[in-house]
């Protein structure tokens, strides 16, 4: 019988290199499962859960061609702790049922990945067993979501940061850490978490 990958959980605020350090990981073949991008699958491709979705957040929920109107739910849920929590809900269950599949699918490997934004506030963290964590001052972390997203302003990222568990906190739950303030290599980084975690007997 093949034995469970070790599940190894990889998160840090808006802008922080979470997806650079996962490709870095994807060079020495270990899989990563980007939770955030398969959220948004699932969203458009989940029959049931479409029709749920349709049903909380109206019809405007989805554009003609089928995908999710990001617009629309986060005129809803930005400022709305309560819609926020009940979109949580109806979408974290499905992306666990769908990493699980996905882990079974992996068992040769000696560990996989899992990335998420909100890997600590949906408590999925939980079922993994180990977090890494990747941090970069916030100032760094702004100016590099302004370059990969043009069409945020400013003030929206430091929005979103506030909604997001204060940096201390989540580098306070974490078993390793990431540095990406550009004062580190972070290939090395990884290259030394890839031996610990390649390692597991």
């Amino acid at each position: 019988m093949s034995r469970s990958p070790l599940q190894i959980g990889i998160t840090g605020g808006i802008g922080s290199g979470k997806s650079v350090v996962c490709k870095i990981f994807n060079t020495l073949d270990i899989p990563t499962y980007d939770a955030d991008s398969r959220a948004k699958w699932i969203m458009m491709n989940d029959k049931l859960l479409k029709k749920e979705l349709i049903n909380v957040f109206g019809k405007k929920t989805f554009v003609d061609n089928g995908e999710v109107n990001r617009k629309h739910l986060s005129s809803i849920i930005f400022n709305d702790k309560k819609k926020l929590s009940v979109l949580n809900n109806i979408v974290h269950p499905k992306v666990a049922e769908d990493y699980k599949v996905w882990t079974s699918n992996h068992l040769n490997h000696p560990y996989v990945i899992k990335e998420a934004a909100l890997l600590y506030e949906s408590g999925s963290y939980q079922l993994l067993d180990k977090i890494i964590v990747v941090t970069a001052p916030e100032s760094l972390r702004i100016s590099r979501t302004l370059l990969r997203d043009p069409h945020r302003s400013k003030v929206e990222i430091q929005s979103i940061i506030s909604k997001q568990m204060p940096e201390h906190e989540k580098l306070e739950r974490a078993d390793y850490v990431i540095k990406n303030d550009e004062s580190e290599l972070l290939i090395q980084q990884v290259l030394d978490l890839h031996k610990i975690f390649s390692l597991r007997k």
